[in-house]
């Protein structure tokens, strides 16, 4: 009888394979193509992607590369989820947010979210949503030792609280039901305000409701560790986790100095974290957040139990479009799938129309289902950590916790979360990170779909009541879209004043099969600012004039090879230029720039400074 392995060895058949081996086919396919790498180790390099936090996703990851060991799911480090068995059994929670002042509509939407698979509701109060004193009303038919609660009510998380504990009292909800969190976060309000003279008050008031939460309501959690105020104001990932570090440290502090246990303390935290459309970052951002909170837990004596940390993720705002909001629907179906596999406890989907206002009921419906489908249809939750084990994802994790850890330090040498809010560090370094991407965006090295890359011209804009605005005065909130969208803007005024788009003329030199590639390039860049197209083919420079006039245009862009743009370029520009036009652009880089050409745009050019010039140019010539 043959025995079997007591392996599966993998292309046992096969020669053995080595990095080496693989460099050497890299080097030789990169000088093919006009690259001379040094050696396989630099052709390797070359492939590198750069990401933020000066991490780098890598072409290839063998063994080799594998880090510590990340444990077991429900063990510290917790790299693999805070639960033993993860969200294989139930599937993680199905979070719905409100924020709708009109109690009324707020109840039917709970009411409708409740019946439709959602697990959780999440109630923006105060100022930037429903009335404090609505809440009741707004709960009206929610059975309440069913369904948790968590609330966000700014600075009157403690007037919410009171709400939601008479509510509690009055429905004879035991305490021992009651579940969700209160929402009090002194630290984030300080980050969204900049108010600094109400964090030590606030604070006081945090801790008083975590004692009595800790005394008599074991399922509610009082405070928030919400990082989505540096998410929203542009931060990085390791910017996010090692605010968000410090801020559950300083909160960790105050319990302790207020006579809760370590463990207790610990267990009055949630923290609130952005899941956006980069899948594999957000798969590690949560894995990592989980270690690196275990390792605080640890230091400060907390028991294994009570280090895993509790994570709320919120598909991120960041990301959101306010033009072509349907590909909204699917940045947020990737973010959720990513918070799922990277093992966040609970997951909150932002309707698709959340950028133009107050969502709709469609949109809602299709947030909650977008969650349905993963957990119901794909069967996402049934495996635990789907990510673990792949060398990428195992590394991403590594090198992302140590970028957070080492920005977490560098708060609490400035004094902590509060100190470096007050004395601007937290701010000035967010805002360079989100400089540095905003020259990517505007270069497209980051494709906005829908917006940067693909628009539509003639889409039939959504519109949605406004939604309450948003507290000021601290750190800003910004979208990847808002350069480019305000470039339509001007194009949608530019039409309610003439009646007509924004145009510039595109001369097609050549064949299709010569110009096809830098006029279709042409024609997406120019239409990302609002910018119509018209265009022409051939070689003939009357021609090219006598369309040009007809078009309309002031502007016009040649397109075609570069080695037609040697044989025509000059005389096309200068026969356009004849004809009235105030500038010609070509699509390329030259070496030299022809006559009558005025400037390249290219592939890496700073698009959005072209467009807001055109459109200058244009708007001041009509």
């Amino acid at each position: 009888m043959k025995v079997p392995p007591e392996g599966l060895p993998l292309a046992a058949e096969f020669p053995a394979a080595h990095r080496e081996q693989w460099q050497q086919l890299v080097e030789g396919v990169l000088r093919k193509s006009g690259a001379q790498p040094e050696d396989g180790a630099a052709a390797e390099q070359a492939l590198t992607t750069p990401l933020q936090d000066g991490l780098r996703a890598r072409p290839l990851y063998t063994a080799e590369d594998g880090t510590t060991e990340p444990g077991f799911p429900g063990f510290p480090p917790f790299v693999r989820g805070g639960r033993p068995q993860g969200s294989a059994v139930t599937g993680w929670d199905v979070r719905q947010r409100h924020a709708d002042p009109d109690r009324r509509r707020t109840n039917e939407a709970v009411l409708a979210d409740l019946e439709h698979g959602v697990g959780s509701l999440w109630l923006e109060l105060g100022d930037e949503g429903l009335p404090v004193d609505a809440l009741p009303e707004a709960l009206a038919g929610v059975y309440l030792d069913l369904a948790a609660v968590t609330l966000d009510a700014g600075p009157e998380f403690t007037d919410a609280a009171e709400q939601l504990f008479k509510l509690y009292e009055a429905r004879e909800v035991s305490p021992a039901s009651a579940a969700g969190n209160l929402g009090a976060d002194p630290l984030g309000l300080q980050a969204r305000t900049g108010d600094t003279a109400r964090t030590g008050a606030l604070l006081a008031e945090a801790t008083a409701l975590a004692t009595r939460c800790t005394a008599g309501h074991p399922g509610l959690r009082a405070l928030t560790v919400d990082a989505l105020p540096y998410h929203e104001a542009g931060a990085s990932p390791a910017q996010e986790l090692g605010c968000s570090l410090a801020t559950g440290l300083a909160y960790l502090r105050a319990l302790t100095a207020a006579g809760l246990s370590v463990d207790a303390a610990l267990g009055q935290l949630e923290f609130r974290y952005a899941a956006d459309a980069d899948q594999f970052l957000t798969i590690a951002k949560f894995r990592a957040a989980r270690r690196l909170w275990a390792r605080v837990a640890e230091v400060s004596g907390a028991c294994a139990e009570a280090s895993a940390q509790r994570q709320h993720a919120v598909t991120s705002r960041v990301m959101m479009t306010a033009r072509d909001p349907w590909v909204n629907v699917l940045r947020t179906t990737v973010a959720c799938l990513a918070a799922g596999v990277g093992g966040a406890d609970a997951v909150t989907v932002l309707p698709f129309d959340s950028a133009l206002g107050l969502p709709d009921a469609f949109a809602r419906r299709i947030a909650r289902n977008t969650q349905a489908i993963l957990l119901e249809e794909s069967h996402l939750a049934r495996v635990i950590d789907p990510a673990g084990g792949s060398w990428y994802v195992e590394r991403l994790s590594e090198e992302l916790a140590q970028a957070a850890w080492a920005w977490f330090q560098e708060i609490e040498r400035a004094g902590g979360q509060q100190a470096a809010l007050t004395d601007g560090l937290v701010g000035e370094r967010i805002a360079a990170t989100w400089a540095e991407r905003s020259v990517r965006l505007a270069k497209r090295r980051e494709p906005i779909t829908g917006v940067s890359e693909f628009p539509h011209l003639d889409e039939q804009p959504l519109v949605r009541e406004p939604a309450p605005a948003a507290p000021g005065g601290g750190l800003p909130r910004v979208r990847r879209a808002e350069a480019y969208e305000a470039l339509r803007d001007r194009s949608d005024a530019f039409v309610a004043e003439t009646g007509e788009r924004p145009r510039l003329f595109l001369a097609s030199i050549g064949t299709a099969s010569a110009h096809t590639a830098r006029t279709t390039f042409a024609a997406n860049l120019f239409q990302a600012g609002g910018i119509a197209t018209s265009s022409a083919e051939g070689v003939d420079p009357a021609a090219f004039a006598e369309a040009f006039t007809a078009s309309g245009a002031t502007v016009a862009c040649l397109c075609s090879s570069d080695a037609l743009y040697g044989e025509h370029a000059e005389a096309v520009a200068g026969a356009l230029k004849a004809a009235g036009a105030r500038r010609v652009l070509l699509a390329g880089r030259l070496a030299e720039v022809p006559a009558g050409v005025d400037e390249f745009i290219y592939a890496g050019g700073d698009a959005v400074a072209v467009l807001t010039s055109l459109l200058d140019q244009i708007g001041a010539e009509r």
